[in-house]
């Protein structure tokens, strides 16, 4: 099956890692964390401590089929590392599965891939994304080719089935 890349650090929304990895892994696809250098564990903002597989400058985005981008406050510190940026960009440069819950769309802004795409994201962050050229909804899920982006933890039923739905 697929090989999904979700890349977070300290303050991510635990939920947004546990459920969606859960779901991936129930059907046969394998994920692994991948967190800024020097980091072996990351803590979520519920008090998670995630073990994690690979550091960003050790990993090498050709070898997955898949992003998938938690939210808390794991991506605006993500987005400030020009390495993440980057990684996000070869993805989206592939044409292969991006995934982003809550906060998590904030480094499409960062990166440079919002114009023309339709998306949702957490209340606060929506605006920022129309201003750089999003198409912007408030819906649970929304699938944009490639694109599959949600709210809250309160969307993630709807988004699992998605992200499983778009790597069959």
């Amino acid at each position: 099956m697929s090989k999904i890349a979700t890349i977070l650090t300290d303050f991510v929304e635990d939920v947004e890692v546990t459920s969606p990895k859960e779901a991936l892994e129930a059907a046969g696809h394998d994920v692994f964390l991948i967190s800024p250098e020097g980091k072996n564990q990351v803590n979520g903002k519920k008090g998670t401590v995630f073990t994690i597989d690979e550091t960003i400058k050790a990993t090498d985005p050709t070898v997955y089929d898949a992003l998938l981008i938690p939210g808390g406050f794991s991506p605006d510190q993500l987005r400030t590392e020009q390495v993440f940026l980057d990684f996000v960009n070869a993805f989206f440069e592939a044409e292969k599965p991006v995934f982003a819950i809550c906060h998590g769309p904030q480094l499409f802004i960062q990166a440079g891939v919002t114009q023309g795409r339709t998306m949702t994201a957490y209340t606060s962050v929506r605006p920022d994304l129309k201003n750089a050229g999003a198409n912007v909804k408030d819906e649970e899920v929304v699938v944009d080719r490639n694109l599959i982006t949600s709210r809250s933890p309160e969307d993630l039923e709807a988004f699992n089935t998605a992200i499983v739905e778009a790597l069959k």
